[in-house]
């Protein structure tokens, strides 16, 4: 049976209180996100992120070496998974709207993507893998 090492990560939140006298509070909020003093940061173990896929390679300990095997987005990090989502449905909402306004119908295989792309996003809000994507679909530009 083969053997595989992955490499899973999450991410720790590090924080720090830090006072600004400012006139406003988006002037103290500007000035805590350029402030780079990291003195009296702590980490917020209670609150890391969720453990999700980074790397995998065939073998043991083989981490860096050789080629890595490609990893499925539903191993990802959600972020990832609903940053690439939200590009995806607005190219598909550009495209059906063009459609829309020329007056002109959305082909069908646009529409089983959008279909799909649905499907993705509710697997992804519910934790879930994602659908199998339709064999037209990925004939698409």
């Amino acid at each position: 049976m083969p053997q595989f090492t992955i490499e899973t990560t999450y991410h720790l939140p590090v924080f720090r209180h830090s006072t600004y006298l400012a006139e406003t509070p988006d002037v103290a909020c500007r000035y805590a996100i350029e402030d780079t003093d990291c003195s009296g940061q702590r980490e917020d173990c209670e609150s890391s992120g969720e453990t999700h896929v980074t790397g995998i390679w065939e073998g043991a300990g083989a981490a860096y070496r050789g080629q890595a095997i490609p990893v499925h987005a539903h191993f990802g990090e959600a972020v990832q998974r609903k940053a690439a989502q939200f590009e995806l449905m607005l190219g598909l909402l550009k495209i059906i709207v063009g459609d829309a306004k020329a007056r002109r119908p959305t082909p069908p295989g646009w529409l089983g993507k959008a279909e799909w792309a649905i499907a993705r996003g509710e697997a992804i809000l519910a934790g879930a893998r994602d659908p199998v994507e339709p064999g037209d679909a990925k004939d698409l530009p």
